[in-house]
């Protein structure tokens, strides 16, 4: 995640250099715990949580716990690990739902922290969820709010009740508490409130804030706040929570390059969860706020559940069965292979995803290199050919493939590689439907039959091996020899070679374009 890259990069360094010392003295706990005391203010998280955070991570690392252990550096980061998740909530907070229709979800929090767009990101998604979510226009003061929440509501599919025009005009407590009975009456179970912000916290700001929730008695009032803003966060959170007492926080904009060390402060010195975290600008880039997969995300080990769920949500079990069987039957076509890049795309951002994964925080570089629209490429050329060219790609001739060069807006070579690299990958799999080893180029088969690297081996030994009627000389030929299977692995297997520059072009051929 964007917003904990600098954070990440820093922790990452600092139990880099842990691992290379085999037992720690209370010198090297101190140094880690200086590394990160410095690393969590340079990420802008308050004074009062660093120095809570650094002295628990300190008497635990100086514990039983770590002088006992058999790997000392890896249960330093399991502690800061768990330490994390305590500062970021502990536990998981859904929202909770009224016993009697409507449920009302109050939105509290400064101008530009992202309330209206995150109230039509949690409608669409209540609306997945099988509910009838309605919005209030409430925020009458900014100028053209209620445009906006109208716009977003439609982009969202979602009900919307705006009495007022707003720019000003009305009076936002009647109209929140007029919202709820219309609520009632429409039968929609769930009444999502925009309220009005301000560009600092003043006591008009709150007043109405108090007002409106004295109308409505909201079951939530979620504290929306801008990932981005930085020391600011405590204060603005206090004063929230003193003159509304909010019940729970979202995180905003956590897609942005900023420090990101709100997201470590208001849970911690609020005592309120963080429900949601809005991770883009789109109405699906809403995540439920996990505080352990959080934790792993800025430790950067990973956050395979979320991806697991997204994906699971994009692709259908249906289709992914009958994919599984042409797979076994040899017959994966284009056609099968556009339908899964669309599912993909479903999914969202490849780098998101690729940034879900274990240790990719090391290789930023090539995740920013990385090109989203290569699918886009990808898919235009597939589309350009005839059903039958994607169900037989043999087909294919010269003067075919211009064709389709022409109608994607790609080049021949553009097209060649595709064909060559979906060749490729039909081969492994129909090596792996039939029970065999894929031969991955640079790497060889990955496995191998049993008996046939003994088989192997006994060939090289019969070739290496002297001739030599001389015992004497036969033996000190082959004390010279060299050994008939390269060394290296500590099992035994041995080192793999090192792969040649004509390998790793094949590899480049086989997954993408360099």
């Amino acid at each position: 995640m964007a917003t904990f890259g600098t954070l990440s990069d820093r922790l990452t360094e600092t139990f880099r250099n842990l691992r290379t010392k085999g037992k720690l003295s209370a010198a090297d706990v101190d140094q880690t715990v200086r590394e990160i005391r410095r690393a969590l203010l340079d990420a802008d998280v308050a004074l009062v949580v660093v120095k809570d955070f650094t002295a628990k991570v300190r008497e635990r690392a100086l514990g039983d716990e770590v002088s006992r252990a058999l790997n000392p550096a890896q249960q330093v980061v399991q502690i800061v690990n768990e330490e994390l998740v305590s500062i970021l909530g502990g536990q998981q907070r859904r929202l909770q739902f009224a016993k009697t229709a409507p449920t009302v979800i109050m939105l509290a929090g400064l101008q530009g922290s992202g309330k209206t767009t995150f109230a039509g990101k949690l409608a669409k998604q209540l609306e997945k969820d099988g509910h009838t979510p309605l919005l209030v226009a409430c925020d009458l003061q900014r100028p053209n709010a209620v445009n906006q929440l109208q716009v977003v509501a439609e982009r969202a599919g979602a009900a919307i009740y705006a009495p007022q025009p707003g720019n000003g005009v009305g009076d936002p407590v009647r109209v929140a508490r007029d919202g709820v009975e219309h609520a009632r009456r429409a039968q929609h179970d769930v009444v999502i409130i925009d309220t009005a912000g301000r560009l600092g916290v003043d006591a008009e700001l709150m007043q109405q804030a108090a007002d409106i929730r004295k109308a409505t008695d909201p079951d939530e009032v979620l504290f929306v706040i801008d990932a981005m803003i930085g020391q600011d966060a405590v204060n603005t959170a206090k004063a929230f929570q003193e003159g509304v007492d909010f019940t729970g926080v979202v995180l905003s904009k956590l897609d942005g390059d900023a420090r990101g060390g709100a997201a470590l402060s208001v849970a911690s010195v609020t005592e309120r969860p963080i429900i949601f975290a809005s991770t883009g600008e789109g109405l699906d880039d809403l995540e439920a706020f996990h505080p352990d997969r959080m934790a792993s995300r800025i430790l950067d080990l990973g956050d395979i559940l979320t991806l697991i769920e997204q994906a699971q949500q994009a692709f259908d079990e249906d289709e992914a069965q009958k994919v599984a069987e042409k797979l076994a039957k040899e017959q994966f076509t284009l056609e099968d292979f556009l339908d899964q890049l669309q599912q993909m795309k479903k999914m969202g951002s490849m780098k998101k995803m690729l940034g879900m994964l274990p240790g990719m925080g090391q290789m930023k570089q090539q995740l920013e290199q990385f090109d989203e629209r290569e699918i886009d490429r990808t898919e235009a050329i597939i589309r350009s050919m005839t059903p039958g060219e994607r169900r037989n790609p043999k087909v294919l001739n010269g003067s075919r493939r211009l064709r389709i060069a022409r109608g994607s807006g790609m080049t021949v070579t553009d097209v060649n590689q595709l064909v060559q690299r979906f060749d490729q990958a039909a081969k492994m799999m129909k090596t792996v439907a039939r029970g065999g080893v894929p031969n991955i180029p640079g790497m060889g088969p990955v496995g191998g039959k049993p008996g046939a690297s003994s088989k192997r081996g006994k060939q090289q030994k019969s070739k290496s091996g002297s001739r030599s009627g001389n015992p004497a000389k036969r033996a000190a030929e082959n004390a010279g020899a060299p050994a008939s299977a390269p060394t290296g692995s500590g099992f035994g297997l041995g080192a793999p070679a090192q792969p040649s520059e004509a390998d790793l072009a094949e590899i480049q051929k086989l997954f993408g374009k360099g």
